[in-house]
């Protein structure tokens, strides 16, 4: 039995967008569709439509997915590290304190567009929240 036979009547080969491309253009912050247009408009305002290829990005839905997987892999990286610095080499609780407050504040700034940019792209890939019709399509939720 082939993998086309238990998909649903129009998701086809023809349709499928793939993923892993999708997502590294998305952690660019760049458009999922065509890779060269500007995702965002500023910080973390996706645009409208990409400057580019036209693709509509509105659709978007990233809501708090990309604040809540920047704090669970901030809190990863830098929780161990804090632990293994601190039974280490005993800086002052003042001296831990800023140097690792700057360094959570830095990843946390370098992850967000980025791990906002790899949801809308897999939004975008897997047609969720309106991604999959065209333009001329009326959307049916």
């Amino acid at each position: 039995m082939t993998a086309e036979l238990l998909l649903p009547p129009g998701t086809a080969d023809q349709d499928d967008r793939p993923l892993g491309p999708a997502l590294r253009r998305g952690w660019r912050c760049r458009c999922p569709n065509c890779g060269e247009g500007r995702l965002f408009i500023s910080y973390l305002k996706i645009r409208d439509t990409c400057d580019v290829c036209g693709e509509a990005l509105h659709h978007q839905r990233a809501d708090d997915g990309p604040a809540y997987l920047t704090i669970l892999i901030v809190g990863h990286i830098l929780a161990p590290l804090i632990f293994y610095v601190f039974v280490h080499y005993r800086p002052e609780p003042l001296v831990l304190a800023a140097i690792f407050t700057a360094f959570t504040v830095a990843l946390s700034l370098y992850l967000l567009p980025r791990l906002k940019g790899g949801l809308v792209a897999l939004q975008w890939s897997k047609r969720m929240h309106g991604f999959g019709h065209g333009d001329n399509e009326p959307v049916h939720d």
